[in-house]
């Protein structure tokens, strides 16, 4: 837990100290440009992870933490392969786009090279109008 908090450097700024500082060691460099806390028994902290990110977005090479990853370390493509035993699989990613959770349930309506998933409203066994290809 922290008491103090820092204003780090950002941007042009940032690189700016980053290239004057350049004779130090990383933490050195990192706690200059305001990249630490202190906590409350008086220890510095370094925060190196929120330095490196700051100089990558500062040159143009953004990292976002957020976005569409589905917790492997890949993106969602849009695209699913048919399994050996028949089954598509879709995925948490697309379904939690769409904000669906356990137990809401679809309507399948097949088409030429397609397939059409309509969601039923709760209990009701109609579709509400909105629905996602597959």
């Amino acid at each position: 837990m922290t008491d103090t908090a820092t204003t780090p450097l950002t941007g042009k700024a940032l690189l700016q100290k980053v290239k004057e500082l350049s004779h130090l060691p990383r933490r050195e460099t990192a706690k200059r440009c305001g990249y630490y806390t202190v906590t409350k028994n008086s220890q510095t902290r370094v925060n190196l992870t929120d330095f490196y990110d700051a100089v990558l977005g500062a040159r143009g090479i953004p990292l976002s933490p957020e976005g569409s990853k589905d917790g492997r370390g890949r993106e969602p493509t849009y695209r699913v392969s048919v399994h050996k035993n028949g089954q598509i699989v879709i995925g948490a990613a697309y379904t939690q786009a769409m904000g669906l959770k356990p137990g809401d349930e679809f309507e399948i309506k097949l088409g030429y090279k397609h397939i059409h998933l309509i969601q039923l409203d709760p209990g009701k066994g109609e579709s509400n109008g909105s629905h996602a290809d597959a």
